[in-house]
């Protein structure tokens, strides 16, 4: 049992996830209409308030509050009328913010847990809840596997000899297979319990044995225990059982699978986010949590075109009604940010840019541009970074992109017809690029390419569709190579 620190705070700010509870003590042959009666008996404890909080998602510190009762002469009471509840992994946690213990909880238990503070995490008995007798019965277990595996780590670090280390190895090895038959036998023997279901999640998929080949029987096939861990991660996982999101679990495996397992390309995303929704479609909390993790991921990420995908999830989600738990005004906001963001979305063709050149005057087209590639630049004569990363990109020009058939078209988002010139003719970019400004305002660039800040750089092909976005000069080869690897594929596919 891990003392939680400092959790005052994480309860007071817990708007998430609070429930409505009915509080005091209540007529037994009512309780059945409850989503939960709970009495907790602590002898000598008075006057003290005692919280009864949950997760929600994911681990840690990050717990919110649920309900709470005041101690009378050792007794606290907790019961709910709350129709939403369906029960998961929840904590008591006393005033002094350091004692608590875990337990499990479904809709309608009536339990009574007696506590001896001083003998934690083995001074607590549960009356009429089997589910905790045999979720006490696992932590102890796992307790004594982990002081075990503490216990040969020690022996490891003093062996002497490579007998006595394959030796120490061999014990561990043999007490893991010991605690996952454990693990297997729980489940087994209690099939859909809450418990069950909570082991069968932390279950990772066992790669086969043996060597594995291509399908000409003879290439060893080197991805084959990447792609059978993808293929197998959710098979012990109950998307249906929403009380799984009341537990430390579901967000580990979301970052794990969507950040480490998926490819990071936006179709690759969208892809396993479809099937994620589909898996939970007709759930709520677990409906709720999967929609809301795989938005905010995609519009976090740092990784080109990634954050296209939130174009998509509102498109194909948030606008045909399944975020329910969205007010009209949150829902407005996503809608306009991904309006926002839809014209440049990777694989769009870009919009047009058809601005006055700050040297010749002459209005130029990025549309009408021919080369194979288009870089295009916004930039401010102002900007510290556009200053130190426009010369990088210059040379990036001279060392290999212009050989790629590479042209940049720039826009200067700030400044006078001077302070752009001079800026241009100074860095010796003012002749060998085609470089624009705008100022009449007339061309959206801001809303059409969401430049909010500066430099801000697009790579397009020669149908001047976007490939890259968001990019410096140390990796606008790197999205060439990518985009005519892919090419060459596709067009080897085809055939």
């Amino acid at each position: 049992m891990k003392k939680i620190q400092q959790i005052a705070s994480v309860l007071l700010l817990s708007t998430l996830a609070v429930k409505a509870t009915a509080k005091g003590d209540v007529d037994k042959t009512k309780s059945s209409k409850l989503a939960y009666h709970i009495v907790l008996k602590m002898p000598g404890v008075d006057d003290s308030v005692v919280f009864m909080v949950h997760y929600y998602g994911k681990g840690g510190s990050t717990i919110y509050k649920s309900d709470s009762s005041k101690f009378k002469k050792g007794v606290a009471v907790f019961n709910s009328t709350d129709s939403s509840f369906v029960g998961g992994s929840y904590m008591m946690l006393l005033s002094d913010k350091k004692t608590n213990f875990e337990f499990l909880v479904n809709r309608g238990d009536d339990i009574t847990i007696s506590v001896n503070p001083d003998k934690l995490p083995d001074g607590i008995k549960f009356t009429n809840s089997p589910e905790n007798e045999r979720f006490q019965d696992y932590q102890r277990y796992a307790r004594k596997y982990g002081e075990n595996e503490q216990k040969l780590v020690k022996e490891l670090e003093t062996a002497k000899t490579k007998a006595d280390t394959d030796a120490i190895r061999k014990k561990g090895t043999e007490a893991s297979k010991e605690f996952a038959t454990y693990r297997k036998d729980m489940v087994k023997n209690n099939p859909g319990s809450l418990l069950a279901n909570i082991l069968k999640a932390l279950e990772k998929p066992e790669i086969p044995e043996g060597d594995h080949f291509l399908e000409d029987g003879k290439t060893k096939d080197s991805t084959y225990a990447y792609r059978y861990y993808k293929a197998h991660y959710w098979d012990n996982f109950d998307f249906r059982d929403d009380r799984l999101i009341y537990t430390p679990l579901y967000d580990g495996m979301l970052e794990e699978y969507m950040n480490k397992l998926v490819l990071p390309w936006p179709d690759s995303v969208e892809h396993e986010s479809d099937m994620l929704l589909a898996k939970t479609k007709g759930t709520k909390d677990m409906f709720h949590y999967t929609l809301w993790w795989l938005t905010r991921n995609v519009e976090n990420s740092k990784i080109m075109g990634i954050s296209d995908v939130f174009v998509y999830m509102v498109e194909n989600y948030y606008m045909k009604g399944d975020a329910f738990w969205l007010t009209n005004d949150e829902l407005q906001k996503y809608i306009d940010r991904a309006k926002k963001m839809a014209p440049n979305v990777i694989g769009n063709i870009a919009p047009e840019l058809k601005l006055p050149n700050v040297i010749t005057k002459k209005e130029e087209s990025m549309l009408d541009m021919k080369s194979p590639y288009t870089v295009i630049v916004f930039y401010s004569p102002n900007c510290g970074h556009c200053q130190h990363e426009l010369p990088l990109l210059d040379s990036a020009y001279e060392a290999s992109l212009k050989d790629k058939g590479v042209k940049i078209y720039t826009v200067a988002t700030e400044g006078d017809e001077k302070q752009i010139s001079d800026f241009l003719v100074k860095l010796k970019i003012d002749k060998k690029w085609t470089n624009t400004w705008d100022p009449d305002h007339v061309s959206n660039y801001h809303n059409n390419y969401d430049v909010y800040s500066t430099p801000t750089i697009y790579l397009l092909d020669d149908k001047k569709i976007i490939r890259g976005k968001r990019l410096d000069h140390t990796n606008i080869g790197n999205v060439i190579d990518i985009t005519e690897r892919k090419e060459k594929e596709m067009k080897k596919g085809k055939k």
